[in-house]
């Protein structure tokens, strides 16, 4: 129902004071057709504001720029006129929260200024240390540092594809991120020979999508369900949390673990360029001669990780293995890491290592023509070649929480089953709902 206008007749007698307050009493009650009378119609006032990083900036300058190569914090603060008192008052408080000396140059910096007459005083030095993580310097009457994250929203993506010629250029010419490719060789690293999938083999998956203020694309999320056909069999994979431990699993649809007691290679990705061979031509010395182990080729300083939980044997160097370490993982198993760049932090005999902890890195040291790791492989204390064992699986899932797996893997699985790919390209469907 509209609202009449009502008009005020003061008497003349009324004090100026008294009749401005009825006036006001009386709009303020019956306001006139189309003006706001309550209180929550300020927002529209609010929500006009400028804000960054939660600071409101409508009466601030705001200045972004990037850290250049050898530049400390302390040049940043004397930039904007900060004096070295301060600038170590505001280190010491940020010892908790983050480290300056691990400033990286090409992260983006936002500096907030407060322009009074002909001054210009710097309130806000804001460092980004992610797509979504920032630390917040504030220089106020008490100097603070805390850490801040952007509003992350998360999008449920659906993608399939027939393998072309590898995961990884499949991706590409479907303009889906390479981190698919890491990410769903990670989840089969103990049951999918990724050096060895071939032509035709095909893969369907549902994972997230990550963006900044739901506009901006920070990277791939998790997967939440896959799966890879691979020699005309299927493989799926589930992700799934048991309470009791609180972290994630993947399980194929029958609730079996997909992970082994050994990795398929102690690279995340990468190419055998030789494989273990009775009798090979070697490249360094020119003579024929058995090469017990298989050869990763992969860049230099790439990681190399244990296949399985085990304590260092040995850490060393020697004039045929270069830098290298070996594994014993029980009675019956150890390994061996070859050619290292460099050996990893802290790896030294009798240390517990843990499945896919980083224990080296990629090199050519020793006798080798380049970059490469010679993983190696002992059975009862004889060298044998680890694509022909067969090796232990991982416990699967609980009894007293299987069904509560299958009821939360059944409409993926049909989910994943209707992304079948033909041979015409299908489009990337996007899917809103969270799962």
């Amino acid at each position: 129902m509209k609202k009449k206008t009502r008009k005020l007749i003061i008497a003349a007698s009324g004090a100026l004071a008294s009749s401005l307050l009825v006036i006001w009493a009386f709009v303020a009650w019956f306001p006139e057709e189309g003006k706001p009378n309550d209180p929550q119609d300020n927002t529209s006032a609010i929500e006009s504001k400028s804000y960054a990083y939660g600071i409101e900036v409508d009466t601030l300058s705001v200045e972004k720029a990037e850290v250049q190569p050898n530049e400390s914090f302390s040049e940043i603060l004397l930039n904007y006129g900060v004096e070295y008192p301060r600038i170590h008052s505001l280190v010491g408080k940020s010892k908790d929260v983050f480290d300056v000396r691990y400033l990286q140059a090409g992260k983006p910096y936002t500096a907030i200024l407060n322009q009074k007459d002909s001054s210009t005083t710097l309130t806000h030095l804001v460092y980004e240390k992610s797509l979504t993580d920032y630390v917040v310097f504030e220089l106020g009457s008490q100097d603070t540092v805390f850490a801040g994250q952007k509003a992350v929203t998360k999008k449920i993506r659906e993608a399939s594809g027939i393998i072309e010629g590898s995961l990884y250029l499949t991706l590409q010419n479907k303009d889906l991120s390479p981190v698919i490719a890491v990410k769903l060789s990670e989840i089969y690293a103990w049951t999918i020979d990724f050096f060895r999938i071939q032509k035709g083999d095909y893969f369907e998956v549902i994972y997230e999508e990550i963006y900044i203020d739901d506009t901006v694309y920070a990277g791939t999320g998790r997967i939440i369900a896959a799966n890879f056909n691979h020699f005309g069999g299927n493989y799926y994979a589930f992700e799934y949390i048991d309470t009791t431990q609180g972290w994630p699993e993947y399980y194929d649809d029958a609730g079996n673990s997909l992970r082994k007691a050994f990795l398929k290679a102690p690279l995340s990705y990468s190419r055998i360029s030789s494989r273990f061979s009775p009798r090979r031509f070697h490249p360094v010395q020119k003579r024929w001669k058995a090469h017990l182990g298989t050869d990763y080729a992969a860049p230099r300083g790439t990681p190399i990780m244990s296949t399985a939980d085990g304590v260092v044997e040995r850490a060393g160097y020697t004039s045929g293995n270069g830098n290298y370490v070996k594994v014993r993982h029980n009675s019956v198993y150890s390994t061996q890491y070859l050619h290292m760049s460099k050996i990893g932090k802290g790896m030294k005999a009798g240390t517990r290592v843990k499945q896919g902890e980083t224990i080296g890195y990629v090199g050519s040291t020793g006798l080798a023509t380049g970059p490469h790791v010679c993983y190696r492989f002992w059975k009862n204390g004889k060298q044998v070649d680890p694509f022909k064992q067969k090796l232990p699986d991982a416990e699967p899932i609980r009894e007293a929480i299987k069904a509560d797996f299958l009821a939360q893997m059944q409409p993926l699985k049909v989910r994943l089953d209707k992304l079948l790919p033909t041979e015409e390209e299908k489009p990337l469907e996007v899917v809103n709902e969270a799962l």
